[in-house]
C-alpha cells in the first residue's frame, strides 16, 4: 500500500502553531494549489489543501512562513472524523506533511534582505568561485 502525497503551492494564509497537552508543537496551515488543466470557461481551478506539521518542523513553519509563501509539501493523506456539538459527525481531509520545503526567498528589499532578515546573495558574490566561471 502506498499513501503519498507530493504538493506544490502558497500559503492562503499565515501558519497556526499550538502546541497539544503533552506539549507537542502542530501547525496548520491552507495550501492553495491549482490544478493542471482549464475549466470549460478556459480558467485554472485552484484547490484548497489543508496541511498538518508536527514537532520541530510545526515550529519552524510557523516562525518562518507567511501568506503567499511558496512551499512544497511532502506527505501522506489522512482522513479522520469527529462529532460536533450538533450530534453530526464530521469528516476532515488533510495532508500530514512529513517535508515542508521553502521554494522562495521571500519579499526582498533593495539591499537583498529577505522576510526572515538573512542577506541572499547576488551573482557577485560569486565572482571568486572557479567552477561557476565561463
Amino acid at each position: 500500500m502506498l499513501n503519498r502525497v507530493i504538493l506544490i503551492g502558497r500559503l492562503v494564509a499565515d501558519p497556526e502553531l499550538r502546541y497539544t497537552q503533552s506539549g507537542t508543537a502542530v501547525t496548520n496551515f491552507r495550501l492553495a494549489v491549482d490544478r493542471s488543466f482549464t475549466n470549460q470557461s478556459g480558467e485554472r481551478e485552484t484547490d484548497f489543501i489543508p496541511i498538518v506539521v508536527w514537532d520541530r518542523q510545526a515550529e519552524t513553519c510557523a516562525n518562518y512562513l507567511n501568506k503567499g509563501r511558496l512551499v512544497a509539501v511532502d506527505g501522506r493523506m489522512q482522513v479522520r472524523s469527529y462529532d460536533a456539538q450538533d450530534g453530526s459527525r464530521r469528516w476532515i481531509t488533510e495532508v500530514v506533511a512529513q517535508d515542508v520545503r521553502f521554494l522562495d526567498w521571500g519579499q526582498q528589499s533593495e539591499r537583498g534582505d529577505d522576510a526572515q532578515g538573512t542577506v541572499t546573495p547576488s551573482y557577485d558574490d560569486f565572482d571568486d568561485v572557479p567552477f561557476l566561471k565561463e
